[in-house]
């Protein structure tokens, strides 16, 4: 009898333990049934963000909380219709030991409006995704690779990698980091007229642009009309490597 009540015990506990651990794991997961040319909107505060395409229909957002203090922030959702904007909360004054990480899954082959994916602190990721990215982080590396469309990428603090399979549309890219390098790869068809700079760093590219290096001290710039120059390219760092390459496999 005892044996059993110790069984019992230990599998109740067992039980309140995976409930838990559950919870911990989805502090905030919803799908959304996004039509082609929806917007979608992640912003963060602390913690990373990372957005994957998938073979699925339906975008999925999953956010995890982490922290002393995560139990005061909270997980905004002002979603519509027509766009899935998902965000995060913390109290005014409050210096809290808290971090939210954003895991969103996206039907790959859909073409969305990536308006905003951004972190205050921490990395942005997005892979095999279609349509047009806007990604930035304050302090933390933003990477974007394996997508078709339009890309304009950004950090203050930290490196800029960007990798695009097929470019489409014509709007201006603009890539740029004060504190870190910016590596680009773009397609080797690519029409634009590209205006590259760094202040203390290496610049190089595959593509036929006029390389400056400064007379005086490091740093050096780039410009070149490449076919038509349908749109404008800019790659700027402050203390960082500039790199204009073909997309792999190319």
């Amino acid at each position: 009898m005892i044996k059993q009540l110790f069984r019992f015990a230990a599998l109740s506990a067992l039980l309140s333990l995976m409930i838990v651990s559950t919870a911990a794991a989805q502090d905030f997961k919803k799908s959304y049934n996004l039509g082609a040319g929806g917007h979608i909107r992640i912003s963060n505060i602390s913690g990373n963000v990372s957005v994957r395409g998938y073979n699925g229909s339906e975008v999925i957002v999953t956010a995890i909380k982490r922290g002393r203090d995560q139990d005061k922030v909270e997980i905004e959702d002002e979603s519509t219709g027509n766009s899935v904007e998902v965000g995060v909360r913390y109290p005014k004054e409050c210096n809290c030991e808290a971090s939210v990480n954003f895991e969103v899954q996206v039907p790959r082959s859909v073409r969305f409006e990536y308006d905003r994916v951004s972190s205050v602190s921490g990395n942005v990721d997005l892979a095999d995704v279609t349509g047009k990215v806007e990604a930035s982080s304050v302090s933390g590396n933003v990477r974007v690779k394996e997508v078709s469309g339009q890309v304009s990428a950004s950090s203050v603090s930290g490196d800029v990698e960007v990798d695009v399979n097929q470019l489409d549309g014509s709007d201006d890219l603009k890539f740029s980091s004060v504190s870190g390098n910016v590596n680009v790869r773009m397609p080797q068809s690519l029409d634009a007229s590209v205006d590259m700079s760094t202040f203390s760093g290496d610049l190089a590219s595959d593509f036929p642009v006029e390389i400056k290096k400064k007379k005086y001290g490091s740093g050096s710039s780039a410009t070149g009309r490449l076919g038509s120059g349908s749109r404008q390219l800019s790659m700027k760092s402050v203390s960082g490597n500039v790199n204009l390459l073909h997309s792999r496999g190319q």
